[in-house]
């Protein structure tokens, strides 16, 4: 098992490098695909102790098998079946072998589930419930506002950095999956209270060039984004043992959409929340 063992980390380090720097992927992506890897490695290893190239179907369907017997969601099953075709490809584009076991492998089926939404009057409830009177509150505010205004996925929102701000243009440059950048315009709301963060965060000297910062001057994660939102959600419904809101919730696709905006404008339109002027 020892040599069967070092040929799946030594594919597993080259697949690696692969995807982070050939496919670009974020670094929780990349994360996440080489951890279901393990699991199925160690699987593979387990009850075969082959490596990866003499992987054969059947065995692949008794490792998706094992994960319905362990209760995991289909969701999880489809994204560990993805994760192994994703790894054969890989293994075909460097000849390790000539087809994929997962070639016929059907994806398990699962509805989908349109997604919790939140009203304007609900966000902007939710924003004004922040306590803006101290530094925190006031980045919070901050945050939020841009979160939902400019519709940025939380990691969009905490890799914003300073050189990413074009106030006088009335637009910012985010950076999203794969590294692709867009430019999104910026209401009005949300210039004004990122400034007035950014006069707070002046007088700490801070040599961080990420916009938003936690209370030791670093980069704020995705969990503690969750934690903001939930705080001030929590305001407002203090009696609530779950609070069932998310970033998502607070960021509604139609935000992203190429043709309209959070009220229902086209983006011709340009509402005033949304893209920073008045609806003509």
């Amino acid at each position: 098992m020892a040599e069967t063992l070092k040929k799946w980390e030594e594919i597993g380090r080259s697949y690696r490098v692969y995807i982070k720097l050939e496919k670009r992927l974020s670094e929780n992506t990349v994360e996440s695909y080489m951890r279901d890897l393990r699991q199925f490695a160690h699987f593979i290893l387990r009850f075969y102790d082959v490596p990866p190239r003499k992987v054969e179907a059947p065995m692949i369907e008794r490792y998706l098998a094992l994960l319905y017997d362990q209760g995991r969601e289909k969701t999880s099953q489809a994204r560990a079946l993805s994760g192994i075709r994703s790894f054969y490809n890989y293994l075909m584009l460097t000849d390790v072998v000539d087809s994929t076991p997962t070639q016929f492998i059907d994806t398990p089926k699962f509805g989908r589930h349109l997604p919790d939404i939140l009203t304007v009057e609900e966000i902007d409830r939710i924003i004004a419930a922040v306590d803006t009177s101290t530094v925190k509150g006031r980045r919070d505010s901050a945050m939020l506002e841009v979160l939902y205004s400019c519709g940025l996925r939380v990691s969009e929102l905490t890799s914003l950095r300073l050189g990413d701000l074009f106030f006088g243009e009335g637009y910012i440059r985010v950076t999203g999956k794969g590294d692709k950048q867009r430019l999104v315009p910026v209401s009005g709301a949300a210039r004004e209270k990122i400034q007035r963060y950014l006069d707070d965060r002046a007088t700490k000297m801070s040599a961080s060039d990420v916009v938003f910062l936690n209370n030791r001057g670093t980069q704020l994660t995705r969990v503690m984004v969750f934690t903001i939102l939930r705080e001030a959600v929590r305001f407002l419904l203090p009696n609530a043992l779950i609070v069932p809101i998310a970033p998502e919730t607070l960021t509604p696709s139609v935000i992203r959409s190429p043709r309209i905006c959070s009220k229902g404008a086209l983006r011709s339109v340009r509402c005033r929340r949304c893209w920073g002027t008045r609806a003509s």
